[in-house]
């Protein structure tokens, strides 16, 4: 088949975009011809790349640009089906991997004053990207939707009407031979050597893009707290954001020799092969690929209830925050993994749970819905 995948960047960075790359291998490796179509890319070998054309400032022109200009590009392909990772017109399967933005927005209101809040439903972008969003759920070139967590199936259904048969819970996949937990003990001595950490040191790590939406800043304030308690605790940050917010707190806390923040990084493995414990304390996420990797890679994870994954989270692989914006509970959660024996056992769960989540079976999936709509189509 030839199919067409539209998502606005194509970078090694991003859950979005790792999940791409990955869904595009896959496909590409059961003999599928994919064009992309995109406005910036990176490292996308064997795919038609189909350049889309947007106005760079201010963002909401960006996003409306690049939602108009894929359509039309899209209309001129032979394509046996179409499918958006990005919120544009003219798509047959819809992977609203970013969740719903109406939801998002609605989550804010605990994050912000009454007046910065209000401007939100005010600002250009925001109004923009909703828009689209209305009219891509609404749209009757449409056939389905594809969602990574059960809560994002229930958004969608609340803010829009969609019928729930519509929408498909595809979960994310790893590829479990890319963690090999032999690695483990090489990677923590040369990571601890690199930050200068003594071996009874607690590391924990913290790796997403969007760093208000992730919860660092309640989780900088978790470390705070156990480091009154006397705890030796550490956390490293991996990824990318609006850093200087995040950097003043930590000066002001005193936790420059605590907190470590090193930016985004293509390859995260010896990160997790490095740390204690996995922390993603999200205000907001539909399914964390950043947590299933850490479990892959043997790490227990503790993240919020808001987080999709979640939903799989059942055998102790962890531990759920219910409120991520309150640090005294994220420093409880935490707490409970530092007795070694719960951390190891955890960290065994959460291997095992992750290597029932492959690749190989998101891609069956995801081309066995392909195949349902382009027959529905043809019939």
């Amino acid at each position: 088949m030839n199919i067409g995948l539209i998502r606005m960047r194509y970078t090694p960075y991003g859950g979005a975009e790792v999940f791409l790359s990955r869904l595009v291998k896959g496909f590409m490796e059961r003999g599928h011809r994919c064009h992309l179509f995109t406005s910036r890319w990176k490292g996308a070998k064997g795919l038609d790349i189909h350049k889309v054309r947007v106005v760079r400032w201010p963002s909401f022109l960006k996003v409306l640009s690049f939602a108009l200009n894929a359509s039309r590009l899209v209309e001129r392909e032979a394509l046996d089906a179409v499918i958006g990772l990005d919120r544009t017109p003219h798509q047959d399967i819809y992977r609203a991997g970013d969740g719903c933005h109406r939801e998002w927005l609605l989550r804010r209101k605990d994050l912000e004053t009454p007046l910065k809040y209000t401007s939100l439903w005010l600002n250009p972008l925001h109004l923009t990207i909703l828009a689209i969003e209305k009219r891509l759920f609404r749209d009757g070139r449409l056939k389905a939707v594809v969602v990574n967590s059960k809560r994002v199936k229930e958004e969608i259904m609340r803010h829009y009407g969609l019928p729930g048969q519509r929408i498909h819970v595809i979960y994310n996949g790893i590829e479990p031979d890319r963690f090999d937990i032999t690695e483990k003990g090489r990677e923590r001595k040369r990571l601890r050597e690199r930050l200068g950490l003594d071996p009874q040191d607690m590391l924990l790590l913290f790796v997403g893009s969007g760093f208000e939406r992730k919860g660092l800043g309640p989780l900088i304030r978790a470390v705070d707290l156990l480091r009154r308690k006397e705890k030796r605790v550490k956390l490293l940050v991996v990824g990318k954001g609006r850093g200087r917010p995040y950097r003043r707190m930590i000066e002001e806390l005193g936790l420059e020799r605590d907190v470590f923040m090193v930016g985004p990084k293509e390859d995260v493995r010896p990160f997790y092969y490095g740390s204690d414990i996995f922390v993603l304390p999200s205000i907001y996420e539909p399914f964390s690929n950043a947590c299933l990797e850490a479990m892959a890679a043997g790490l227990p994870v503790v993240t919020s209830r808001t987080n999709g994954i979640s939903e799989i989270m059942e055998g102790g692989e962890g531990e759920i925050v219910e409120e991520p914006l309150n640090p005294e509970e994220i420093a409880d959660k935490i707490l409970s993994l530092f007795d070694r024996e719960r951390r190891e056992e955890a960290g065994k769960a959460a291997r095992a749970k992750a290597q029932t989540y492959t690749m190989d079976k998101t891609v069956r999936s995801f081309l066995s819905l392909v195949e349902e709509v382009v027959g529905r189509r043809c019939s």
